[in-house]
């Protein structure tokens, strides 16, 4: 019974000698419970995790091979990025385009075509379905 009782006290350590009930004096602070605490905290605090997280789409025309930096920012800040580059020269498409697979490899994202001369970039955090449509753009005589 005594080791039973060690291994009583060893996992359920007893307090000491019986404490008798503490009693609240009208001097001392009454605690507020959880329920006054957040009732007296304004709205603004509270932050609603859903909302904050939200999903970005921003639709770039650069012209020229500087205007890919703003680019890599918009990645680099997990936003989907639609490259429409009709409007850039030829040795400016090549250099922006190898730039952004670049940009796009190392944030673990992907870059695909999705119109003549319109490509789509996602950051790793998004799911592209339709992974057939370039070669589905190709059957259709659109160039890549």
């Amino acid at each position: 019974m005594k080791l039973f009782d060690n291994m009583k006290e060893f996992f359920f350590p007893s307090d000491g000698p019986e404490q008798e009930p503490v009693h609240k004096s009208q001097d001392a602070p009454a605690i507020p419970s959880i329920e006054e605490q957040l009732a007296g905290h304004e709205s603004g605090n509270i932050v609603n995790i859903q909302a904050t997280a939200q999903l970005q789409v921003v639709l770039v025309k650069p012209e020229v091979f500087t205007d890919a930096k703003a680019i890599a920012d918009h990645l680099i800040s997990r936003k989907t990025v639609v490259l429409n580059l009709e409007t850039a020269s030829p040795e400016n498409r090549r250099r922006i385009i190898d730039f952004l697979v670049g940009v796009s490899y190392a944030i673990s994202g992907s870059l695909k075509p999705v119109a003549n001369l319109t490509y789509i970039i996602t950051p790793y955090n998004v799911g592209f379905i339709g992974d057939d449509l370039a070669a589905e753009l190709e059957n259709n005589g659109v160039i890549i």
